[in-house]
């Protein structure tokens, strides 16, 4: 069996769309089931939108969600991106003379033609095709020019310094037949197609050209990308045979869709993997959410590991129909992941979003930070919600003392239970402040005042929180304990009762 050879082929323009990532990911999954190889090539045909240091970024993107290439660009120890492996270079602004040796080849063998035609001419020709409901479409007038039409344009251009652009000779009868591993078999009338631009006048080839010729050229077995690209598959294929290679096995995966079914783009909200991971969604759950876009395993489990994952995939397993981006799914499947996570680990992973809400980490013992981790991870969906979930604990919070009255309980007698509160919590030895002792410790007080739970242990929790929603109030004084003492729960008791007027 040949060497099963996948690329990933992006433009330098700047963040990843999570889109890129799902093509990269499927790629790079196929490829390890396989025992193949993965390329990561660049294609900056397109020098205007090229974005400066977007190739060290995508490697650095990719090295942290763990999608890994064996070819291609690699990222040294600078930091900066190099080329490494044997079918280089894998940066197609340095392979132009390959394409031009190519380009001059489909010419001379009348496969392609110098389309000398204006900008005007094409605008009018397309608003002429547009009255007449036609589809936009080169209708084929350089094609038609005599060597001496050709010669004498040529002269013209050079002479203005200038350079026409090559189209690609589509056959104008026929079909052309893409044999999808996913979509299954599409067929195309060649008549209909369009006599695409191979090679720009400014010397750079277009991405049909470009995309044939280093797929040839890297041996790649099976390209696996986008639905948009399958309306420019059959002229990748007239490409392939134009030129006499065997063009490699397709596989188009189906677009991903908001839930409104509109495309993801940047006007609906965050498609950038860059902006995910900095919200604090975990790698590995960004990688497992990504590979379930348009991917099913046929089994109850969701939760897979990368090399899990490289067992279980299959093309065969890709549905035809549009995955939806549910970012409820994404938030349940990385509360999944911080789970899994040790106290300790998730105290590294949540220090710099504590740092980013202005707390001062360094103030704080490692045993209280972890403490803090302990009682809000269940709770977690991404890890940059740690800041406003855990505020109260590194400052005292501003108590509303409306929130402290416990339903149909009074203002005073809330005032009343919490100086009660602060002056028992006072006169508590400190071997008694652990969660399971506070607890019986303050219903057993409750008990002898003949209180209700209620209007005493609802003011408490307001007063240590500020919330209305919180941990429950012995999993609130236990954590403040280990990191202020008792007399952080007594300040805050006070306080609070002395906001009540």
């Amino acid at each position: 069996m040949n060497t099963i050879r996948t690329r990933f082929a992006p433009s330098p323009t700047g963040f990843v769309h999570i889109g890129s990532l799902r093509t990269a990911l499927f790629a790079f999954l196929f490829a390890r089931k396989n025992q193949g190889h993965i390329i990561l090539r660049v294609e900056d045909t397109d020098q205007n939108r090229k974005v400066e240091g977007a190739v060290e970024n995508l490697l650095k993107v990719m090295k942290t969600v763990g999608v890994e290439f064996d070819e291609g660009f690699f990222l040294n120890d600078a930091g900066l991106a190099e080329q490494k492996g044997e079918f280089g270079p894998y940066l197609q602004s340095q392979r132009l003379d390959l394409y031009h040796e190519h380009i001059a080849k489909l010419v001379e063998e009348k496969k392609a033609y110098y389309c000398f035609c204006s900008e005007q001419r094409l605008e009018d020709l397309r608003k002429e095709q547009t009255a007449l409901k036609k589809p936009p479409m080169y209708d084929g007038h350089c094609r038609r020019l005599s060597q001496d039409e050709i010669d004498k344009q040529m002269a013209e251009f050079k002479a203005a310094g200038k350079n026409p652009v090559v189209r690609f000779a589509i056959p104008t009868s026929g079909q052309t037949i893409i044999e999808d591993l996913i979509y299954g078999k599409i067929v195309y009338e060649n008549q209909l197609l369009d006599d695409q631009v191979l090679l720009k006048s400014d010397g750079f080839p277009t991405y049909h050209l470009a995309v044939v010729i280093d797929d040839h050229f890297m041996q790649i077995s099976h390209v696996i990308r986008g639905e948009e690209w399958i309306p420019s598959t059959p002229k990748h294929i007239l490409l392939y045979q134009a030129f006499g290679w065997e063009a490699p096995k397709f596989a188009h995966l189906p677009l991903t869709l908001n839930p409104d079914k509109s495309k993801l783009s940047k006007r609906q909200g965050d498609v950038a993997v860059e902006d995910f991971l900095a919200k604090g969604y975990l790698p590995e759950a960004l990688i497992n959410f990504v590979a379930f876009l348009g991917w099913n395993p046929k089994t109850e489990q969701e939760i897979f590991s990368l090399e899990e994952l490289i067992n279980q995939f299959d093309l065969n397993k890709i549905n035809k129909s549009a995955p939806i981006f549910d970012v409820g799914k994404l938030d349940w499947m990385n509360s999944v992941y911080i789970k899994t996570k040790s106290d300790v680990e998730l105290v590294e992973l949540l220090k710099p979003y504590w740092e980013k809400a202005g707390v001062e980490i360094n103030k704080f013992s490692n045993e209280f930070l972890q403490a803090v981790t302990a009682l809000e991870k269940e709770r977690l969906k991404k890890l940059s919600e740690i800041g406003e979930r855990t505020g109260y604990y590194f400052a005292a919070p501003a108590v509303d003392p409306k929130l402290l009255v416990w339903k149909k309980s009074t203002s005073e007698d809330a005032k009343s239970k919490l100086n009660e509160l602060a002056e028992f919590f006072e006169n508590l030895p400190e071997e008694k402040f652990s969660r399971e002792n506070l607890e019986t410790e303050v219903k057993n007080f409750i008990a002898a005042k003949n209180y209700d739970n209620g209007s005493t242990l609802w003011p408490m929790r307001v007063a240590l929180t500020g919330l209305e929603k919180s941990p429950g109030p012995f999993d609130a004084a236990a954590v403040l304990f280990i990191g202020y003492g008792k007399q952080e729960i007594v300040k805050r008791l006070k306080s609070a009762a002395a906001s009540i007027i």
